[in-house]
Order: C-alpha cells, then sequence, then structure tokens
C-alpha cells in the first residue's frame, strides 16, 4: 500500500492562479453539501468502524469527523477576521494535539456532524454574501508568513472536505463496508 496515496487520495490542494466566481460557487457548492454527503456516508458505522484508522498511525474515523468540524469551525473564524481587521495574522491551532483530545477520541460523531450541519449553513450563507473583491481580502498563515486569499482559502477547504471524505470511503472499500 502505497502511504503517499493513503494519506493524499485526492493529492494536494493547487491553487489556480485564476480563481473565477465560477470557481468560488464550485468550491462552495463542495462546502455546502459536504455534512449531508458525510452524514450519508458514516451514518452506519459501527462503535468498531468509527475508531479504525483509515491508514497505519493515522487518525480513527471518529478522530476525522470531530478534525472536521474542529478545522472548519477555525476557518469560519479566519474568514470574519479578515472581513474585520487589515490583513490579520490567524492563530494557528495544534491539529494533532487536538485529534487527541478526548471529545475527538471518543465524544459520539453525531456532536460534530450537528455541529458541521450547523456550522456549514452558516458558513456558507457568509460565502454568498462576499463580492468578489472580499474573496481577495488576505490573512497571513504564521507558518512561513504567507498570505492567503479568502478566495483561496475556499478551495482549500472545499479540497479538505473531500479530502478526509476520500479518507473514509476509500478505508469503508478496502474493508468492504459498503
Amino acid at each position: 500500500m502505497d502511504i503517499e496515496k493513503l494519506k493524499y487520495p485526492i493529492g494536494s490542494f493547487e491553487a489556480p492562479s485564476n480563481i473565477t466566481s465560477e470557481k468560488l460557487e464550485a468550491w462552495i457548492s463542495i462546502i455546502e453539501h459536504f455534512p449531508n454527503r458525510l452524514l450519508n456516508l458514516v451514518s452506519k458505522l459501527s462503535e468498531n468502524q468509527l475508531d479504525t484508522p483509515y491508514r497505519p498511525e493515522g487518525w480513527t474515523v471518529r478522530q476525522l469527523i470531530n478534525h472536521l468540524y474542529d478545522s472548519h469551525h477555525n476557518s469560519y473564524s479566519r474568514f470574519k477576521w479578515t472581513m474585520t481587521e487589515k490583513t490579520p495574522i490567524i492563530k494557528v491551532y495544534d491539529e494533532k494535539a487536538w485529534a487527541n483530545l478526548i471529545d475527538s477520541t471518543t465524544a459520539p460523531i453525531n456532536l460534530s456532524l450537528n455541529a458541521l450541519a450547523a456550522l456549514h449553513a452558516k458558513w456558507v450563507y457568509f460565502l454568498k454574501g462576499l463580492t468578489m473583491e472580499s474573496f481577495q481580502k488576505e490573512f497571513i498563515h504564521p507558518d512561513g508568513n504567507k498570505k492567503v486569499t479568502l478566495a483561496e482559502n475556499t478551495g482549500i477547504y472545499a479540497w479538505h472536505c473531500n479530502h478526509h471524505y476520500a479518507h473514509i470511503e476509500n478505508l469503508m472499500k478496502r474493508e468492504g463496508w459498503n
């Protein structure tokens, strides 16, 4: 088994040099429909299946689902900071440490699935209200002092949805859980 393919089943995110309104609409649609797609994918998994790592030395399905909420909640806050501050330096979080906290390792997945549904509904409402000019606003990610536009961050999180969905879907196929 190729560990890189297990880590990045859909490849790494590559931002297009020109992010069009059509591309943004497609990304927003992915974010909008993701909670329902995820719920449909994982709703019949047993507790034992939820506690199965998606790859050797990887997170469990439960940790992935809880990570999705944590990550997307942080991203939503980054959008709000960027719209209300001038090129803010965002706060990063240690996603690996968060994934090992009790709410990530043992909490029922419905807590994060319900929270994701609510968060994404509000996030999509917010995104659909932004202008193309607003999507050009930037925040600074402290890892490397990289400037990231809201347009690019929208793409990153559409990719993030599909990335972790593929982790779970591929595990289910490999294990014959479909």
